[in-house]
């Protein structure tokens, strides 16, 4: 994986973060409109070409290719493009992942965009999810690589306001071993088991601190 090196202070990622993040908040919340909407027939095609506008606006200046993994002088990450917590990816939910005592933990809401069963999220998503907070977990100490996961599906997840964790359970060489499960207000609707693998040349390169969506 290439690193790209952006030399700017925190201040910045916050300002930037401010910038982008309403603009993708606002995208996010069309995704979600589009989806349920009931107008009529006029009103879509008049939609469609003023969103056309925007788009033309936008890709008026543009990078080649995907926003990749950035990060400051600082080691703060900025995986801005990222599907489960790029600040500028409207299909992310986005999570905000919080690092606590015994691993990682996420709040989060899942609405129309995400749904599999009618009124429950999509299994593929629960997966992506887990995959994406046990590898968090895993790379405290630095960057690391699914290698397996397992997901088991205890019952539907509904749509919703829900919360995720996940913990590291034993390390060997360079291989971690984590677990983490989905929850609603009733308890746990799914859980996951991984293992994790620290590529070589990241064994003596120092933690990287992403910045979440």
């Amino acid at each position: 994986m290439e690193f790209i090196l952006e030399d700017i202070s925190e201040a910045e990622v916050a300002r930037r973060r401010g910038v982008y993040t309403p603009l993708t908040d606002i995208v996010r919340d069309l995704v979600d409109a589009v989806i349920r909407t009931e107008v009529s027939e006029d009103a879509l095609d008049d939609a469609r070409r003023r969103i056309a506008e925007v788009v033309s606006d936008l890709r008026s200046k543009q990078m080649d290719g995907p926003y990749g993994v950035r990060h400051t002088r600082q080691n703060t990450g900025m995986a801005w493009g990222n599907a489960v917590i790029g600040v500028r990816n409207a299909l992310a939910p986005p999570l905000d992942v919080v690092h606590v005592d015994d691993g990682v933990r996420s709040d989060f809401t899942l609405g129309a965009a995400y749904e599999g069963p009618p009124g429950c999220v999509h299994g593929g998503v629960c997966a992506m999810l887990l995959d994406h907070l046990l590898g968090n977990a895993a790379s405290t100490e630095g960057p690391c690589y699914t290698g397996t996961i397992t997901i088991r599906y205890l019952r539907p997840t509904r749509l919703g306001a829900l919360s995720a964790r996940a913990w590291v359970t034993e390390r060997t060489g360079r291989k971690l071993y984590a677990k983490g499960t989905i929850s609603d207000a009733e308890g746990v609707t799914c859980e996951a088991e991984g293992v994790f693998i620290v590529p070589r040349s990241a064994v003596d390169t120092p933690a990287v601190r992403w910045s979440q969506g």
